[in-house]
């Protein structure tokens, strides 16, 4: 069964890559954005190949490497749930990176 589009990004992992990927400045290939996302390679992969299906991101082949961009209804996306996590005051700086707790 096909995942709904709404359904595809309501989910932790890929907002995290969706937000990663609508970063300013930082251009991601799939095992940067993996990497850096704290998702795997696989499940990175399958979401790229979703987001390309319905025209949120465009795959550039460079040689061996697949650099990934936004397109503008991927970063309308992106902003989108950034508002609503902000919202929700649900915590998006820098996803996928564990912030230290001092006792």
């Amino acid at each position: 069964m096909k995942d709904s589009l709404g359904m595809l990004f309501l989910k932790e992992k890929q907002a995290r890559l969706l937000l990663h990927l609508a970063r300013e400045g930082r251009e991601w290939n799939l095992s940067g954005l993996s990497k850096e996302a704290n998702v795997t390679y696989v499940h990175t992969s399958r979401f790229v190949s979703k987001c390309e299906e319905e025209g949120i991101v465009n795959v550039e082949r460079h040689g061996r490497i697949k650099m990934l961009v936004l397109t503008e209804k991927g970063r309308d996306l992106a902003s989108s749930i950034a508002k609503i996590m902000d919202g929700v005051g649900a915590e998006r700086e820098m996803p996928g990176k564990a912030e230290k707790k001092v006792q």
